[in-house]
């Protein structure tokens, strides 16, 4: 099931480049939480979805390592957790939470820490 074209473009709009390495080409819609063969289409949101380059999205897939790091930088989050928590990026050494609405808030801004 293809994600929906509205929910796709505000995240490409979110993020210019892959929150794990920088690269801006070769970039994939990833779920923070996997939604599963065929799973919930619910999981098609802004705070779920985020771009990363290609192979970094199959190495957090077949990696037991990258992905154990991607849980701790919330790029990956357990299927009991919610999608509202921080997500770190890599490149801008930052974390954000990704909202609903499509933006990001640095968490500094919210004093979450």
């Amino acid at each position: 099931m293809a994600i929906p074209k509205k929910v796709l473009k505000q995240v490409q709009e979110r993020d210019q480049y892959c929150w794990h390495c920088g690269r801006e080409d070769d970039l994939v819609p990833h779920h923070r939480k996997n939604r599963g063969m065929g799973g919930s289409k619910l999981l098609d949101n802004v705070q779920n979805l985020m771009m990363v380059c290609a192979e970094y999205n199959g190495e957090m897939e077949s990696h037991a390592g990258v992905a154990a790091s991607a849980r701790g930088w919330g790029h990956k989050v357990p299927a009991w957790e919610t999608t509202d928590g921080p997500v770190f990026d890599c490149v801008a050494f930052r974390w954000w939470v990704l909202l609903p609405n499509g933006w990001k808030v640095m968490v500094k801004d919210l004093e979450l820490f």
